[in-house]
């Protein structure tokens, strides 16, 4: 048996024989948050997250040594996969690669061993470029921060009402704010297309607070409406994913009342010991982007 194996605690999760590796590293020091509570977090979570991740080609930002170390960003099937690891054809323009899908706990477990976080385009393995929701990630440019990227999601919220959209939000787990909408499926093009549209109309309905084009020199100050995420190049953040932020913060969920009451930056920071609790408090408020009860189609 190698000597890796010999000094590595193994676990079985669901039939499967994971190696979990220096359980005890600190990887937050700001908290003291470690390896093994890391991968705590991901096995008490993995009800709600695995929802978000299912059928959906992951894409990792892996940070092995903690946020303050190196990071990757990773898309194609790691080296070292075993073999019981699902994959996925996923096409890209210089041809088909294959990625992970993160379908049972012991995948989503061999993965945050990896110290990952967990990003996801907006289509689903079986329908490539056929977006099922709408995302605009709202960050902001300091001096704004997170209660100005609130005052966008509201006035979005009753754009996209108006056009017979639901929107649900989520903190990023870094600065800003994600919305997102549940939509029948529609050709990525499209969604991005209308969403370019919505961030244009909240720049000149809002131009003291909103600005749609990526230009540094634009930002300051002002949240940056970015819709590029509809393109099915793109990922975003997992629900219920952590982040590689000084803190152990959690892209969590959050409801329109919350979002609405915000007055200070840390109003909606959220930490890994947080998550649990507010799902037994309010279960998975993404929920319908899951179960697409309230998916939408985009106006003519």
């Amino acid at each position: 048996m190698p000597d890796y194996y010999r000094m590595t605690p193994i676990t079985e999760v669901e039939g499967r024989r994971l190696p979990l590796s220096n359980l005890e590293k600190v990887l937050y020091p700001a908290t003291g948050f470690t390896k093994g509570e890391l991968l705590h977090y991901y096995a008490t979570t993995a009800g709600s997250l695995l929802a978000h991740l299912y059928n959906r080609p992951v894409s990792f930002l892996r940070f092995p040594d903690g946020p303050a170390g190196q990071r990757f960003f990773a898309k194609n099937v790691p080296p070292g996969t075993p073999a019981w690891v699902k994959t996925a054809e996923v096409p890209r323009s210089a041809g088909v690669s294959r990625q992970i899908l993160v379908q049972d706990l012991a995948t989503l477990m061999w993965a945050a061993n990896l110290v990952t976080e967990f990003h996801t385009p907006q289509w689903q393995a079986d329908a490539p470029g056929q977006a099922d929701r709408l995302v605009f990630d709202l960050d902001p440019g300091a001096p704004a921060d997170v209660v100005q990227c609130c005052e966008v999601a509201v006035w979005l919220r009753e754009r996209l009402a108006a056009d017979g959209l639901h929107s649900y939000a989520k903190t990023s787990g870094s600065k800003g704010l994600h919305l997102l909408v549940p939509l029948t499926p529609t050709p990525s093009p499209q969604v991005s297309a209308y969403a370019k549209a919505l961030a244009q109309e909240a720049e000149a309905e809002l131009p003291r607070l909103v600005v749609h084009r990526m230009t540094r020199s634009l930002r300051p100050g002002k949240v940056f409406v970015d819709h590029s995420q509809n393109s099915a190049a793109k990922t975003t953040a997992a629900p219920y994913t952590l982040r590689a932020r000084p803190e152990p913060t959690v892209s969590t969920p959050v409801t329109w009342e919350e979002v609405e009451s915000c007055a200070h930056a840390d109003d909606l920071v959220f930490l890994a010991d947080d998550i649990a609790p507010r799902l037994l408090r309010y279960g998975d408020l993404l929920g319908p982007l899951i179960n697409l009860n309230r998916a939408g189609r985009l106006p003519s």
